[in-house]
């Protein structure tokens, strides 16, 4: 049913609610509160407290008084008590309340008091009903939409709607899980604190299960690739310039298993500098000892040029052919096309209807996180490729479980020996004097210094931004150094990056487009302003971009406020990526490590992994149960629930 069938929508205001994705009857079931006020408990007017909302019962002890400001601003006052004191309310622009508020007479109230001593447009009603007296949703809404209307639609809608049971009757049971109209119900209205518990957690449940029934399903509809005889890897182990740790060789083992089963859909998880290439240059090793070629897609010309590079010298004495396809640098597409090219390297470019593989096996993508989901499908287009994606964003194993869902998972722990921590100091204002001191000592001993800033310019925000920082650093704090500029802005990203590269700047002053950057062995330092600004993942994931050479490294983090100090001490004692992740994803919660809409989720309607994990680990286990039972939902309790997920399937 349209939505703008229900009474007091219509068509014109229907288009207010299709701003918040709302086009029929049943999406206004789903469309859950954000919040809820507790009008439930009722106060004495003493207990009342400043800047807190509340209600309380009281009398009106004079009668209301209007007011004109000025041309269209009305002002009406009044005075309410009970037993314990009195307080003023002030209404702007409502004459009804001359009316509606009688000396004498007994109303229930709900606002909040400022410091003044008064309530500004208090709600209010006889007794309590529909407006005091009971937990009431709040919305995301957008202008023109008030709460009352959303409200009023949404209780339509739930008197229009039969929910549909999805959860066989035995899940339920087994988890106890409310009925589904009993929760939508007590989700919009909840009766009360524990029955809005009992109906979150059944919708939760229900969210994170469909999920995770949606992601198996691709899991087991996955197209399979050739399959790989296994190889005999010493000359590729003998070509390399070091020896592989024990989390670089289980990573290959899972690749090969994989290879020879016929399908790999793996995601190499390690932390910065854990050495992912060296595992990617083994899987393309073990593709060219088959006959095929392999792809691999970075993010940066400047990234690519590196891979191009460092895996050029590595293969050229095992006969195995590296070519570089970026927006510049297309010479060497007939090679892909003739299979010249057993290794092609490059960037968006590889997506290009101009590139064509002759016999394309493997498809690895670099910080994967930077392509969109279409971009990684297009890779391996009209192919059945094995597909390798790699990652240097440490994430949690609980929201990689999610996030990751389609794919198996391989966690690269620890760094290459020769690697050691960074050392890391969180510094206030006060010590400014003594770190630029030490951005000039660095620069002297043949070292160079990031500097990142938060924002841009400063038009964005009251942080530290890098056009500002950039101009002073030029013409007053470091003017006698040679100085560069990289933000997102910047048109010619990748020359000044390969000018930093190449030493032709002591210091470049950035924003977070050095996340996902080139190795400058060189650059010893860095300075993040602002720090409080930033996740501590991502704050370990700029830390990378320094102690990639064999020189001590340092990283300053300056703080704005005395607040951020506890928790940017955890970037001090911790190096490993995955600890940082989980201290980062229990007090900031997932947004850090979740781009929904870039990974190709669904955004999520009412779970919240920082606060859900509980009911994402049963969710977990009652979907693993569900597949090894009944793999394709086909047995007659499961109808309903099959066709639930074929319906997130067709959104995912």
């Amino acid at each position: 049913m349209d939505i703008q069938y229900i009474k007091g929508i219509g068509e014109k205001r229907a288009g207010l609610f299709h701003k918040l994705g709302l086009f029929a009857v049943s999406d206004l079931v789903t469309f859950y509160p954000r919040a809820y006020e507790d009008r439930t408990k009722l106060l004495p007017i003493a207990e009342l407290v400043p800047g807190e909302a509340a209600c309380f019962r009281a009398i009106v002890s004079s009668p209301v008084t209007g007011s004109r400001i000025r041309q269209g601003l009305e002002l009406y006052k009044t005075k309410v008590f009970d037993e314990t004191g009195e307080i003023r309310l002030t209404f702007f622009n409502a004459p009804y309340t001359v009316n509606a508020l009688r000396q004498g007479g007994e109303y229930v109230f709900y606002g909040k008091p400022d410091d003044a001593g008064q309530i500004v447009n208090p709600v209010f009603e006889r007794e309590e009903g529909n407006a005091t007296g009971r937990i009431l949703p709040v919305y995301r809404a957008t202008a023109g939409l008030s709460q009352g209307t959303l409200r009023s639609a949404a209780r339509q809608a739930l008197a229009k709607t039969e929910p549909k049971e999805v959860l066989p009757d035995d899940l339920r049971q087994r988890y106890t899980l409310c009925h589904a109209s009993f929760a939508l119900e007590n989700i919009h209205y909840p009766q009360n604190a524990e029955l809005l518990a009992v109906a979150r957690r059944r919708l939760v449940f229900e969210e994170l299960l469909l999920l995770q029934l949606g992601l198996a399903a691709r899991r087991v509809g996955r197209a399979a690739g050739p399959s790989f005889a296994p190889v005999d890897m010493a000359p590729f182990y003998k070509a390399l310039p070091f020896t592989l740790t024990d989390a670089q060789k289980q990573a290959i083992a899972d690749i090969q298993k994989d290879f020879s089963a016929g399908s790999c859909s793996r995601l190499i998880q390690g932390d910065v500098g854990s050495g992912k290439t060296a595992v990617a240059a083994a899987a393309a090793y073990i593709a060219f000892r088959n006959g095929f070629q392999a792809a691999l897609m970075a993010p940066t010309e400047i990234l690519a040029e590196q891979h191009m590079r460092s895996l050029g010298k590595l293969f050229a004495p095992l006969g195995l052919t590296v070519g570089l396809v970026t927006g510049r640098k297309k010479k060497e597409i007939a090679g892909v096309a003739d299979g010249g090219v057993h290794l092609a390297v490059g960037t968006h470019a590889l997506l290009s209807e101009t590139v064509t593989f002759h016999n394309l096996g493997l498809v690895v993508t670099d910080e994967q996180h930077r392509f969109g989901v279409e971009q990684r499908k297009k890779l391996a287009r009209d192919t059945q490729a094995h597909k390798l994606v790699m990652s240097a964003t440490p994430i949690p194993r609980t929201l990689a479980q999610i996030l990751y869902g389609d794919l198996d998972v391989t966690l690269m722990r620890g760094l290459p020996p020769g690697r050691t921590p960074v050392k890391t100091y969180v510094v206030g204002e006060q010590t400014r004097p003594r770190i630029e001191a030490f951005v000039r000592k660095t620069v002297a001993e043949g070292g160079q210094v990031y500097i990142v800033c938060p924002v841009i310019d400063e038009s964005e925000s009251g942080a530290a931004s890098a056009e500002e920082f950039y101009e002073k650093a030029v013409r007053v704090t470091y003017k006698d150094l040679r100085v560069g500029l990289l933000h997102g802005k910047t048109k010619n990203r990748d020359s000044v990056m390969r000018s930093f590269a190449e030493g032709g700047l002591n210091i470049l002053v950035a924003t977070t487009v050095i996340e996902v950057g080139v190795d400058v062995p060189n650059a010893t330092l860095m300075v993040v302003e602002n720090a409080e600004r930033f996740g501590l993942s991502q704050l370990h994931q700029l830390r990378g971009r320094v102690g990639r050479g064999s020189r001590e490294s340092h990283c300053v983090l300056f703080r704005q406020s005395e607040s951020a100090k506890e928790r940017l001490s955890v970037m001090k004692r911790e190096s490993d990526g995955f600890a940082i992740a989980e201290e980062d994803l229990r007090l900031r919660g997932p947004g850090d490590f979740f781009g929904s809409r870039q990974h190709g989720l669904p955004e999520f309607k009412i779970a919240n992994l920082s606060e859900d994990l509980s009911v994402l680990q049963d969710s977990r286990e009652a979907a693993s149960a569900l597949i090894r039972d009944d793999p394709a939902l086909a047995r007659p309790e499961h109808a309903a629930l099959r066709a639930a997920v074929d319906a997130l399937i067709a959104r995912l």
